[in-house]
């Protein structure tokens, strides 16, 4: 135990100073917001001086929301060109969704129990344009079998969604598998990463997918106002969204107001005036998750979340999230009699956490140590009655 406590201190021992709330509260919350960190802080701070000291430089603004498409991209594997930059995954998605042409007996959008209600939401608007909505179930165990997938899947699927880790109880979907499945039947597949990118490494290419969303709320540490769509570069051309707005536009500075005539890049699915503020934190984010390691993050993050799950269970807690480490995220859901209240009585300890579905929502960032986990085990012991 004690060799492997010390590993699981060298990762926060070199990043924690960043981020002053730990300071003063068990911040194990990354699932529903990074935590603050000094660079994003000042990121702000430098958006306010440029907007002070330049007036309107929209020029240098137009050039930071270049470099963060370019930074996504790095982050995922993709060309810049393969990449939206959008206000939030639903505001992407929605673009995507409205572009999509469903060709002869192709109908069928195919989307997992697992979703976040923006995309199953996004998914059944469709419905008003002639489509069918299917969904795959769950397993009992808090997973989603391939051969649910399969079942699901067939020759009328045009796009499958599915999530990489289920932001109600941290499950991870087999998307190697999902894609394979539904390449083979001639579908699409639409990856939600919220909750893995900047926790786990990201390579659209190896993953395979054709369509990938994502944002800086979480684990990438920004704020919230920035997300990404990434579209595989052969697709962009064949969807032409019409939720749309001047910065899709294939040169926003003609100012055309007699046509539609969608940028041949992914920026096609952008809309209007990109979120300045939120850039400057994004890209701040973004760089910080990146010193800090993706692949470093995920294995400091598995050793923490084996200790909270044998802690759990020590306790005679009911932990809802898959124990393979394989099948599970940065996110751990622990089953409740009532998550709100175990929410509340934690926060007034000064530990922060979340509620989804039932359960106590506990996730980890670099930033995090065998410590918080500790801090966090001790706070549940003290509130037992209020665990499932």
């Amino acid at each position: 135990m004690a060799a492997r406590a010390s590993s699981a201190e060298a990762l926060p021992a070199r990043v924690r100073h960043r981020f002053p709330i730990l300071e003063r509260l068990v911040y194990v919350n990354s699932c529903s917001q990074g935590a603050l960190s000094d660079s994003v802080r000042a990121s702000y701070e430098d958006y306010l001086r440029d907007w002070d000291e330049q007036g309107a430089p929209w020029e240098y603004w137009v050039e930071r929301s270049e470099a963060a498409r370019g930074a996504f991209a790095g982050l995922v594997g993709a060309d810049p060109d393969e990449i939206a930059v959008t206000t939030s995954l639903s505001a992407g998605v929605s673009a995507l969704f409205s572009g999509l042409r469903f060709d002869g007996e192709r109908t069928t959008i195919v989307v997992s129990d697992f979703e976040f209600p923006a995309v199953g939401q996004i998914a059944h608007a469709q419905e008003l344009r002639g489509r069918e909505v299917v969904h795959v179930p769950e397993a009992g165990d808090a997973t989603i079998p391939l051969e649910h997938f399969e079942a699901a899947i067939d020759e009328r699927t045009a796009l499958v969604a599915v999530t990489h880790v289920c932001y109600r109880n941290g499950s991870r979907v087999d998307v190697e598998g999902v894609v394979r499945l539904a390449h083979e039947r001639g579908a699409l597949v639409l990856l939600d990463a919220y909750q893995a990118a900047g926790a786990i490494p990201l390579d659209v290419r190896a993953l395979g997918v054709d369509f990938l969303a994502a944002g800086t709320v979480k684990y990438l540490l920004g704020s919230a106002g920035l997300a990404f769509l990434y579209c595989r570069r052969d697709l962009v051309e064949r969807i032409r969204p019409t939720s749309t707005g001047w910065f899709a536009d294939e040169d926003i500075f003609q100012m055309d107001i007699h046509d539609y005539s969608p940028s041949p890049t992914a920026r096609r699915f952008e809309f209007g005036t990109p979120p300045i503020p939120s850039i400057y934190a994004g890209l701040a984010g973004i760089e910080l998750a990146q010193e800090i390691g993706m692949a470093e993050t995920e294995e400091h993050v598995r050793g923490l979340t084996a200790l909270l799950v044998d802690g759990v269970e020590e306790l005679g807690g009911r932990v809802v999230t898959p124990r393979d480490p394989d099948r599970r995220g940065p996110l751990v859901a622990v089953a409740s009699t009532d998550e709100h209240a175990l929410v509340a009585a934690l926060r007034s300890e000064g530990v922060v956490t979340s509620s989804r579905d039932g359960n106590l929502r506990i996730s980890f960032h670099g930033y995090n140590s065998s410590e918080d986990v500790e801090a966090v085990l001790a706070a549940l012991a003290r509130h037992r009655d209020l665990l499932a």
